[in-house]
């Protein structure tokens, strides 16, 4: 006989909706939030409205791009390591 499984929070597509909702909701109040920051850049370009989060996208899309180009200078063969 199996164990009955207990059901999770994200396994209710209603749940999984909500939390969605509120996680882009989270990411429009601080990018609203951006403008009543005072910032102290050390140059010109760091005080343009939402400059640190674009910066941080692109720096994380660049290192995906990064990590699947040394996958192919770091990979070997199957049987390598055998």
């Amino acid at each position: 006989m199996k164990p009955k499984s207990k059901r999770s929070y994200l396994d209710s597509q209603e749940n999984r909706v909500k939390l969605r909702r509120y996680f882009y909701l989270s990411l429009v109040v601080l990018l609203g939030l951006d403008f009543f920051v005072e910032k102290h850049g050390h140059f010109s370009w760091e005080n343009a409205p939402f400059f640190y989060a674009v910066y941080g996208f692109v720096a994380c899309v660049s290192l995906i791009f990064v990590a699947k180009l040394l996958r192919f200078i770091v990979k070997r063969k199957e049987g390598y390591y055998e």
